[in-house]
């Protein structure tokens, strides 16, 4: 239904560390300056600055590139609860990239990056509960995430909330996020907002979508219409 999104990993946020000098030198492209200093902070346990490190070992700025090394840091910023490392590291075993494809640490990476109110890894996290990957299928936790992504304004989120709290016969919820959808253009939902205001027998509103969804060809709100007598509304 949905896709993974995988965002940059070691986002350039996490290059903010607490040391404010070497995030200059950094934005100065003094390169090697900035990775001494992160990775000084680093060694002092600075969450930021491990992340930072990675990023600067993942690239080869300011250092020979080292992928074990960027790994390395990585997982010691997501060690030390930095919520963004902790979503990086687990899309890279999700997908394995750079690392051994593992859906177990990747679960439970992203689980805790979700616990932080990280959206990416609770769309992610979604999709695992959805498919039923490394845990059961789950898909009132799969709807759980995905509003707590989709009210962040993650757009994959906010994309497919909707469906699922029809898929969970939640229609009244359901409604309220298909029709942020139509405002933003996808027509696809004009036939499920027509099926849901049928099931709430509220036939003003379903002869509104069907008749959207009628005009750009959909052929199952024709039948939709003659069912209901939507004509009469």
């Amino acid at each position: 239904m949905f896709k993974y999104i995988l965002v940059g990993l070691f986002m350039l946020l996490n290059l903010q560390a607490d040391t404010n000098n070497a995030l200059e030198a950094f934005k100065n492209k003094e390169y090697s300056k900035a990775f001494k200093l992160y990775e000084k902070n680093a060694k002092d346990g600075n969450a930021k600055a491990q992340s930072a490190l990675s990023y600067l070992y993942s690239n080869g700025l300011g250092t020979n590139k080292d992928s074990k090394k960027a790994i390395y840091w990585l997982q010691k910023a997501a060690d030390n609860d930095n919520s963004t490392s902790q979503y990086d590291l687990g899309m890279m075993y999700l997908n394995g990239s750079s690392v051994s494809k593992d859906s177990t640490k990747a679960f439970d990476l992203l689980t805790k990056s979700s616990k932080a109110n990280n959206p990416n890894a609770q769309f992610n996290l979604a999709l695992m509960h959805y498919n039923g990957d490394a845990t059961d299928i789950n898909v009132t936790k799969t709807a759980e995430l995905l509003e707590s992504a989709a009210k962040q304004g993650h757009e994959g989120a906010i994309q497919n909330i909707g469906r699922i709290y029809m898929q969970l016969l939640k229609f009244k919820e359901a409604a309220i996020w298909l029709e942020k959808n139509a405002l933003n253009g996808d027509e696809s939902v004009y036939y499920l907002l027509a099926e849901i205001y049928c099931e709430l027998d509220k036939f003003p509103k379903a002869k509104k979508w069907a008749q959207k969804s009628i005009d750009i060809g959909n052929k199952d709100a024709k039948e939709l219409y003659k069912k209901y007598n939507l004509a009469n509304f």
